[in-house]
This record gives structure tokens, sequence and C-alpha cells, in this order.
């Protein structure tokens, strides 16, 4: 197919696109299949398409990224143990660069905003998570959501006080209803992906023992050991020491030489 063809039947399948698996990963399979001729225009369809569609399906593409992010990182891990490790990051760059400018129109300011805010989070949380993009990008956002979410409750308090101000326009009953099914079906996707780790590729086999796991850092990308993530995710949620724990080594101490 020519470059013009490819480009609408994208657009097609982008503007035909819903929560389930099987019409997201018909959009994965073409990004991919077409991004070595087509992936700069294939990728700004996505962007324009987050920019004109509804906030239903503004979401839906934000789902969509996370299954192309995550064919990505396999396209990527398979070159890399093949004769041809080309680095090709197929996708990923572009949403590195461009996810800032999709989280605006995904989650645009004031109430419109709001339906998407939760998801957006849960998607971005697990990104940062499993390294699938830059932590730092990440955390900048997240922290851009969380002020959006300080100055919507603020409105909220203005709102009360005046209580003549214009509210906004509700959803159509029906797009209501078709909004709690797609939610449903995508956190019941969310959830199943939520515990998985990154793999490596680049551990040899005849390293079985933690111990003998060379050490690496979070600047180190695709090199990074899962166990290196997974201890990083444990390190940043538990809290310092603190009395509760003393108070709880105290009972096991109890428990154990009583």
């Amino acid at each position: 197919m020519d470059p013009f063809e490819v480009r609408m039947q994208f657009l097609n399948l982008l503007r035909r696109l819903n929560a389930t698996q099987q019409s997201i990963q018909k959009v994965v399979a073409f990004a991919v299949k077409y991004f070595k001729p087509c992936g700069e225009d294939l990728w700004d369809c996505i962007v324009e398409e987050c920019q004109k569609g509804s906030i239903n399906s503004r979401i839906n593409i934000l789902y969509c990224l996370d299954s192309l992010c995550e064919m990505s990182l396999l396209v990527k891990s398979h070159s890399n143990t093949t004769a041809h490790p080309s680095g090709n990051n197929q996708y990923l760059d572009f949403v590195a660069r461009d996810i800032g400018k999709i989280v605006e129109n995904v989650v645009p300011p004031g109430r419109e905003g709001l339906p998407n805010l939760v998801s957006t989070r849960q998607i971005l949380e697990s990104w940062k998570a499993k390294r699938t993009i830059d932590p730092q990008i990440i955390d900048q956002i997240l922290a851009l959501l969380s002020t959006r979410k300080q100055q919507r409750n603020d409105k909220e308090k203005d709102k009360e006080k005046d209580p003549s101000r214009k509210r906004s326009a509700h959803l159509p009953r029906h797009e209501i209803f078709k909004r709690i099914e797609e939610d449903r079906e995508r956190h019941k996707r969310l959830r199943e992906r939520r515990w998985v780790q990154p793999i490596s590729y680049n551990v040899p086999a005849s390293q079985q023992l933690l111990t003998f796991m060379p050490f690496t850092e979070r600047g180190d990308g695709e090199f990074e050991l899962s166990i290196d993530v997974e201890f990083d995710n444990e390190w940043e949620a538990t809290s310092d020491w603190n009395e509760d724990d003393e108070e709880a080594c105290a009972e096991e101490n109890a428990l154990c030489f009583a």
C-alpha cells in the first residue's frame, strides 16, 4: 500500500477503536507492521485523533498506546537477541516525546476531563513501575494531574459559594452507559497486567543466583534487571522505621521466645 492508503486505513481503525482487546490489537498490529515506512505519519494520526475525538475515544487511544508500548518493547527485545541489534525503539521514543501533549488532550482542564483522570493515572503509574517510559517524565505529568485535581476542588468550592454559576453539560445517557461498560473492560485488563515486571534479556543463562547478578542503575534502560526494578518499587513504597515496626518486632519476639 502507498503511504496515503496506509494513513487512511489507520485513521479508520482509530475512529472505530473501542475498549475490547480485539479492537486494540488490530490497531497495534497495523501500527507495528507499517512502522518502518510510515511510523512517524501513523504517530501523527494518533496525536490528531487525541485532539479531535470525543472524551471516551481519547481514553481508548491511551489504552491502545499502553498495548502499543508493550508490543514495541517486545519487538525491541527480539531485535536485541537476534543478529540485527538495531536498537529500534519503535513507538517508544514518540510516546516519551509527546506523552505530555497526549495527556493534556485525554484529561482536558475542567469538568470534561474528570472521567479520564483516574484511568490516566493508573496507566502512567503502570508505565513508571515497569520503566516503560522514563520515570522522571512520568513524575512530571503525574504532578501536573495532581495540581489539576486541586484546581478542580477549588472550583467546586467556588460553585458551592455561588450556586448561580452555570454548570457544564453532562454526557448523553447512552454515552454514560457505554463508558461504564468500556471502563469495566479496561480495568479488568489493567488488573491482569499490573503485577507483570519487565523481563531482562541481558542476564547470562549461567547466572542463576541473585547474588551473582551484576548491579545495574535506574538509567541503564533495557539493561536494568527486573529484580532491580522490583526492589526500587518496594523501596519507594516502604515507609521509614517507626514505632509501629518496633511494636511488631516486640510481638514477634514474644511469640518466638515465650
